[in-house]
């Protein structure tokens, strides 16, 4: 077990590059098994999450060998339709092999997922939309069955604009008999994505980022050479950094248009963003003030980035809200921001912050990933030292994190417990 010792770093100036999208190459390497060959998937970060899906897939009898950020998949002879408990439970992520493998092989069984205890992420959502495609589903014993002789394309309505529901279904349909539609579906970048890689495979996706996803099925799919898209929230939790030691950096390997909610919130507190081609400059030399949050499905302001406002918002001037409309437990850092001298009251899914002067050094533990990033960013303008522990948290989904913020300037020192 390992934890960050941090002291107040001053402003962080310089350049780093941003890594592949951990929310992206998830999903891509599960829908990898539908392809009948080698697939090289390119710019994945190297993080225990994608380690752990690709252990999945070998169980499943997938060849998967990495070479720094490549993964080479070769699923031709998949002989096993079970993901291990040991490792499905670890991950959330793992829940998204179900869609290919009902598509590949006709049946899956997988434990419930784990990940992050943000709030309840029901998986009620993928399994009604198999079962509209025609796939029977038995539960019991803290594992989930699916199977279908033949699915069969479907109109489907999701109740809430799922990520991963919308990914599953997606797989799924790939290998389906027939069309079929998703209404209400995600519209995230990571689903264009996926969109993207499936359909240089030789798949017919249609419509992907908007609120309508049309699949012809039962397309060969074969093997390509793809890479994923750089992590929006990674760009976006170096651009709070920037934002609240008041530095001048530069993130290279970005897509601003992913961070258009993010560059908007940002610019109205105070800090100056400029954007050009693969690039944005931060810089933050004025004091920043007050402005309300409301996290929404995407376009909207995204749910990954709202602890790492909370922690902005804690030393900007002025009051304000923060409104958490995704889930319902992801407050578990503002205890531990208030350890550190933030004025933070929450009432359900909304926070009150009363901007301080400035924060102090303390013992805080990462809850979970984003709340470990929000803290460590928090403890980079706090007076004195910080000690952040369990941030294994917070290396499931951030390459190189200390060594990053290490290159723009940051105190941080990673050691044993």
């Amino acid at each position: 077990m390992f934890k960050y010792i941090i002291e107040q770093s001053g402003h962080l100036s310089g350049e780093i590059d941003i890594s592949g999208s951990k929310n992206a190459a998830l999903p891509i390497i599960a829908a990898s098994l539908l392809a009948d060959g080698d697939v090289v998937l390119k710019n994945i970060p190297c993080l225990s999450d994608t380690t752990l899906m690709c252990d999945i897939l070998k169980c499943f009898g997938a060849k998967v060998t990495a070479e720094k950020n490549t993964l080479y998949i070769n699923s031709s002879n998949l002989k096993n339709y079970i993901a291990p408990y040991d490792l499905s439970s670890k991950i959330r992520g793992s829940f998204l092999v179900m869609g290919p493998m009902l598509a590949r092989c006709g049946k899956v069984r997988i434990s419930l997922p784990g990940g992050c205890p943000i709030g309840t992420r029901p998986v009620d959502l993928h399994l009604k939309a198999f079962a509209q495609m025609g796939a029977e589903i038995l539960t019991g014993h803290g594992y989930i069955d699916v199977s279908s002789k033949k699915l069969t394309g479907a109109k489907i309505h999701l109740d809430f604009p799922s990520v991963g529901a919308t990914e599953n279904i997606m797989m799924a349909a790939v290998g389906a008999n027939g069309t079929t539609y998703i209404g209400n579906a995600s519209q995230e970048p990571e689903i264009v994505d996926l969109a993207n890689f499936l359909n240089k495979s030789g798949a017919k996706i249609y419509g992907a980022g908007t609120d309508e996803i049309k699949i012809v099925g039962r397309t060969p799919l074969s093997p390509c050479e793809y890479s994923v898209i750089p992590d929006r929230i990674e760009a976006g939790t170096f651009m709070v950094a920037a934002a609240i030691t008041g530095g001048k950096i530069t993130l290279n390997n970005v897509i601003p248009n992913h961070l258009s909610p993010v560059i908007a919130k940002l610019t109205e507190l105070g800090v100056k963003i400029s954007a050009k081609n693969t690039t944005i400059n931060i810089t933050a030399n004025s004091p920043l003030h007050c402005a309300d949050v409301k996290t929404m499905p995407h376009p909207g302001f995204p749910t990954d980035m709202q602890a790492l406002m909370m922690s902005l918002l804690s030393v900007c001037d002025g009051t304000s809200v923060i409104c958490e409309t995704i889930f319902e437990n992801r407050f578990m850092h503002a205890p531990e921001l208030v350890r550190m001298g933030a004025s933070i009251k929450t009432d359900g899914r909304c926070a009150i912050i009363n901007g301080r002067p400035y924060l102090t050094g303390a013992c805080v533990k990462a809850t979970d990933l984003r709340a470990g990033a929000a803290l460590s960013i928090a403890a980079l303008c706090a007076k004195g030292k910080s000690e952040i522990s369990d941030i294994y948290h917070i290396e499931r989904g951030y390459e190189l994190f200390d060594e990053k913020l290490i290159k723009l300037g940051a105190k941080i020192l990673k050691v044993k417990r």
